[in-house]
C-alpha cells in the first residue's frame, strides 16, 4: 500500500435506475456504445487511466487536472450532440465530478478521501454538468474553456471538513484569455446592473433561492419606465466570479451595481444589498432585511424600493408602486416556479418537461398564478416549434388554454403577457392575440430583453422584418452579455429572411451557427435561404447538416413546425426549400 497525488473523475450517468426500469437492455446497449464511441476515446487522448467501473458509473486517475477536465468537457460536449433530437426515455446524461488530492494506492485500486470527494462532487453535478473542488479549479482555471460559479463551501456526505465546490460550465473555442469587452455608452437615463446575490445558506438547494431574489429585483425595477435595467441573464455572467463593479459598469453601460447576498436557514431569511456608483466605486446605500419565510415578498418589496428611491428622491410614488407588485402570495408556488424556470432555461425535451411539471403544480398551489401559466403555455408551444412534440394537436390546445389563462390572470404580470403571447404565436399562430399580449407586457416592463425577443420573433413571424430587427437589438442592448445572445442573432436571421435579404439572413444565420452547430431552427432559415440565392454547394451543405440533425425533415414537416402569418412569405419558405433539395 502506498499513497500519491491524483486528479481522479468521477462520473455516473443520471437517472440510471428510470433508464433501465423503461429499457434495460436499450439503455446497457446505449452505454456500451457511448464508452466505446466518445467516453474511451476521450480518456485516451487525454491520457487518463479507468481505475474502475460500475453499472452506471466510472472512476478515472489522471496526472493533471488540466487532463481531467479537458477529458470531462469533450464528453460532456460530445453527449449534447448525441443527445440532440432524442427523446426523453432515449437520453443518457452523464454527472461528473473532478479532484485532486491525495490517493492510497493498491494494485490497480484507488482509496481514501481523493477519491470519496470526487465522487461525492460529482453527486451535487446537475446532468450534463461537471463539479469541481477548489484544490482542482485552482489547477484549471484559465487552462480550460470553461467558466465557472463558485457555489460555496459545501458539506459533502461522509467527508469531514467542507468543501468548496466550483459548477464548470463549457465554453465555446480553444483555452484563451478572457476577451477584452468593449466599453458601452451610458444611456440617457439612470442605468443598473444587479448582479447575482451570494447564496450563503452553504446549501446548494437554495441556490435557485438567491438568485430568484435578484429575479424579482430586476422585474421590480423594471417597472420604472424611467430606469434602464440590465437583463438578468447578462448580469448573470458574473455569477461566482469576484468582480470590480467599475469594470462591471464599463462592461455593461451602467451607472449603478447592486450587489448583496441571500442567507436562508430554516423559516428564517436574511438579504443584504448595497449599491455602488460604477465609475467611482462610491457607495450610495447598503442596508438589510431579515424577517420569516411568510414575509419574504415583503422583505424584496422593501429592497427593491430602498434601491429606486436612493437612486432618484424625487421617484413618484406610484412607480414605487408599481415596483412592488408581487408574483403570488404562496412561497411553495412561487418555489416552483423558480425551479421551472431553471429546467425551462435548458434547450432540451427533458428540461420541458421539467418546467412544465413544474408549473403544473405551482397553479395546483395557486389556481391564479399567472407566470406559471404563461411558462407552462410557452413550454408546449416551444416543443411544437422544436418538433419535440409527441401529439402536436393536443399540445397546441394546451398551450392555448395556458395562455388564455395567462392572460386571463395576468393582465398586469409582464412576465406572463410575453411568454403567453409567444405561446400564442407559435404553438396557436393566433398573431394578433399574441402580439397584443406581447405589447401589454412591453407597456408594463419596457426593460424586459426576453418581451423584446419575443416582439422581435413574433414580428418576423407576422411578415414585419423591419419592425423585428429593431426589436431585436432592443433586446441586445438591454442584455449585450446574455449567454442567450443568439436567440437575439437568430431573430434577426429570420427577420431578414421575410425581408427577401437572404444574403444577410445567411450572414446572421451563419454567426448563430458558429455558436449552436446544433440549431436546428436557424439550419432551416440557412437552407431556405442558399435555395432562393441558388447557392446549390452550400444549400446541399446545409440540407445535410439539418437532415443529420432532424432526420424527419421535410417539406411537409417544416411547414406545419413554421408560424407565418402570410400565405406569400410561406410560399417562398418552401420554395427555398425546395431549391436546397429538401425533400417532400
Amino acid at each position: 500500500m502506498s499513497r500519491r497525488l491524483a486528479a481522479i473523475l468521477a462520473a455516473d450517468v443520471a437517472g440510471y435506475s428510470r433508464l433501465t426500469g423503461a429499457d434495460e437492455e436499450g439503455t446497457l446497449a446505449r452505454l456500451r456504445a457511448l464508452r466505446y464511441e466518445l467516453v474511451n476515446p476521450a480518456i485516451s487522448t487525454n491520457r487518463g487511466r479507468v481505475v474502475k467501473t460500475t453499472g452506471d458509473g466510472i472512476l478515472i486517475e489522471f496526472a493533471s487536472a488540466v487532463d481531467a477536465m479537458r477529458c470531462a468537457i469533450e464528453v460532456q460536449r460530445g453527449m449534447v450532440a448525441r443527445n440532440a433530437g432524442l427523446k426523453p426515455d432515449e437520453r443518457i446524461d452523464f454527472r461528473v465530478g473532478v479532484h485532486v488530492g491525495d490517493v492510497v494506492v493498491e494494485g490497480a485500486d484507488l482509496m481514501g478521501d481523493g477519491v470519496n470527494i470526487a465522487a461525492r462532487l460529482e453527486g451535487v453535478a446537475p446532468p450534463g454538468g461537471i463539479c469541481l473542488s477548489e484544490d482542482a479549479w485552482r489547477q484549471v482555471d484559465g487552462k480550460v474553456p470553461a467558466a465557472f460559479a463558485d457555489l460555496g463551501e459545501q458539506a459533502l456526505k461522509n467527508i469531514a471538513r467542507p468543501v468548496r465546490v466550483y459548477r464548470a460550465e463549457p465554453t465555446q473555442g480553444q483555452e484563451t484569455q478572457a476577451p477584452v469587452r468593449p466599453t458601452l455608452a451610458l444611456p440617457d437615463k439612470p442605468s443598473i446592473a444587479v448582479l447575482p446575490f451570494t447564496n450563503m445558506s452553504g446549501d446548494p438547494e437554495q441556490e435557485y433561492f438567491a438568485d430568484g431574489t435578484v429575479e424579482d429585483i430586476i422585474t421590480g425595477l423594471s417597472r420604472a419606465k424611467w430606469l434602464f435595467v440590465i437583463a438578468r441573464n447578462s448580469s448573470f455572467v458574473y455569477k461566482g466570479k469576484a468582480v470590480d463593479v467599475k469594470q462591471v459598469g464599463r462592461e455593461l453601460g451602467v451607472r449603478y451595481v447592486l450587489e448583496g447576498g441571500v442567507r436562508k436557514a430554516g423559516n428564517r431569511v436574511r438579504i443584504t444589498g448595497q449599491l455602488i456608483e460604477a465609475a467611482s466605486g462610491t457607495h450610495i446605500w447598503a442596508d438589510r432585511f431579515e424577517g420569516g419565510l411568510e414575509d419574504i415578498f415583503d422583505l424584496q418589496d422593501r429592497i427593491t424600493s430602498s434601491v429606486v428611491g436612493a437612486i432618484e428622491p424625487a421617484l413618484r410614488t406610484a412607480e414605487m408602486q408599481r415596483a412592488q407588485s408581487k408574483p403570488t402570495e404562496s412561497l411553495d408556488a412561487y418555489d416552483c416556479f423558480l425551479r421551472a424556470l431553471t429546467f425551462f432555461q435548458l434547450p432540451t425535451v427533458a428540461g420541458s418537461e421539467d418546467a412544465i411539471a413544474l408549473c403544473r403544480k405551482a397553479i395546483a398551489i395557486d389556481p391564479q398564478y399567472s407566470s406559471a401559466y404563461g411558462l407552462a403555455g410557452f413550454c408546449f408551444a416551444n416543443r411544437i416549434a422544436q418538433g419535440w412534440a409527441l401529439n402536436v394537436e393536443g399540445e397546441r390546445a394546451e398551450a392555448i388554454v395556458l395562455a388564455r389563462q395567462a392572460i386571463q390572470f395576468g393582465a398586469d404580470d409582464p412576465t406572463a403577457l410575453w411568454m403567453a403571447g409567444w405561446a400564442l404565436v407559435l404553438g396557436a399562430r393566433d398573431f394578433d392575440r399574441g402580439l397584443n399580449a406581447i405589447d401589454r407586457s412591453l407597456s408594463l416592463n419596457p426593460n424586459s430583453a426576453r418581451a423584446w425577443n419575443a416582439s422581435g420573433w413574433a414580428h418576423w413571424n407576422c411578415g414585419d422584418g423591419t419592425t423585428a430587427i429593431d426589436h431585436l437589438q432592443r433586446a441586445m442592448r438591454l442584455s449585450p452579455l446574455d449567454p442567450s445572445f443568439s436567440t437575439f442573432k437568430g431573430g434577426i436571421a429570420w427577420a431578414h429572411f421575410v425581408e427577401a435579404r437572404y444574403e444577410e439572413a445567411v450572414n446572421w444565420a451563419n454567426m448563430v451557427l458558429n455558436e449552436q452547430p446544433n440549431n436546428r431552427t436557424i439550419w432551416r432559415c440557412k437552407v431556405a435561404a442558399c435555395g432562393l440565392l441558388d447557392r446549390m454547394d452550400d444549400a446541399r451543405e446545409a440540407t445535410r447538416m439539418l437532415l443529420t440533425l432532424q432526420p424527419d425533415a421535410s417539406i411537409a414537416k417544416l411547414r406545419s413546425l413554421m408560424p407565418l402569418k402570410r400565405a406569400e412569405n410561406m410560399a417562398i419558405y418552401l420554395d427555398g426549400l425546395r431549391k436546397a433539395g429538401l425533400p417532400e
